[in-house]
């Protein structure tokens, strides 16, 4: 082999190199992202701003901004009617789940909240099977074996006879959930649609569901002190601002690792939350958490590796 061609090769290994650490780097700060987004959120509630408040005003935020980073892709994008259904549906499951994760984290614990959001890999094999028509195979089955034991074994409780969410933070923790992985197929059947018009139908319909909820009178009275109310919009506006930055940084990680490895570190979301509700919240990790929680991101590994060798075939 030449020097010159040598030198193309290592070029492009470094290179290669660095984009992968690059992709790391990505996931692990959404994964510091997701895992401490919940605290805002309370800091927020404890001024006196109510969550769907709080939820509708952050997103709104994103909007905004989003607006102007993506112009030129929004502006060139023409949807053909198919797609513009899609990005109904695509808008109102992430404004539901949106709004449902926040709601749960407010009111509920943490970790428990992020452990029944991530069943979610047992409602995607399901959809997959309903809405893509794809055949349940042993993996498939797995993943909703494993999925539901490790359900049963975080809401078991003595005395009870089949292990069910205790509370409003359980259903809107689980409900989240799904709504996540009806997002996620949807985005499959959406294959033509550039990911940062999926991002704006998310942010849209976090405004969407806030307003019509807000509409219809839910959500408890501002009762912000007169001195907190410009803390307020700064926090809102900065969180705004991560939920832009953080879309972005975690669509870049995606599209440069494979959903297995991707998986692997997204996961360390979890670590983080436990670590910050303990710190910050006081919370807990017992062991129905442990080995519940153990059952269910093992599920979603699966789940991941699921998807890439579909993806190969």
């Amino acid at each position: 082999m030449s020097p010159g061609r040598e030198k193309t090769r290592e070029a492009g290994a470094g290179t290669e190199k660095r984009g992968a650490a690059t992709a790391v780097l990505a996931l692990l700060t959404g994964a510091l992202v997701w895992g401490l987004i919940w605290y805002p959120y309370r800091v927020a509630r404890d001024a006196g701003v109510d969550g769907i408040l709080a939820s509708t005003l952050t997103y709104a935020v994103a909007l905004l901004l989003g607006c102007g980073l993506f112009r030129r892709r929004l502006s060139s994008w023409r949807p053909a009617r198919p797609e513009r259904v899609l990005l109904l549906w695509l808008a109102a499951a992430a404004g539901s789940c949106n709004l449902g994760y926040v709601l749960a984290t407010l009111n509920g614990e943490v970790v428990r909240v992020l452990l029944l959001f991530y069943l979610a890999p047992l409602w995607t094999v399901l959809l997959s099977r309903v809405l893509l028509a794809e055949r349940l195979n042993r993996c498939g089955a797995f993943i909703v074996l494993l999925s539901l034991s490790g359900a049963a074994v975080l809401l078991w409780e003595a005395g009870m006879a089949i292990p069910l969410p205790q509370d409003a933070a359980d259903w809107l923790g689980l409900g989240s959930g799904f709504l996540f992985a009806l997002f996620n197929v949807l985005s499959r059947l959406a294959r033509n649609v550039p990911v940062e018009v999926k991002s704006m139908a998310s942010f849209v319909g976090g405004v969407a569901v806030g307003g019509a909820l807000l509409g219809a009178g839910f959500g408890a009275p501002v009762t912000v002190a007169a001195g907190d109310a410009w803390t307020m919009a700064g926090l809102f506006a900065l969180l705004g601002l991560v939920l832009v930055a953080g879309n972005v940084v975690v669509q870049h990680g995606l599209s440069n690792m494979a959903a297995n490895r991707a998986i692997v570190i997204m996961l360390v979301e979890v670590g983080i939350a436990a670590v910050s509700a303990w710190l910050l919240a006081g919370e807990s990790f017992g062991w129905r958490e442990t080995v519940g929680g153990a059952m269910i991101l093992t599920a979603s590994l699966f789940s991941a590796r699921m998807e890439t060798d579909a993806g190969g075939k």
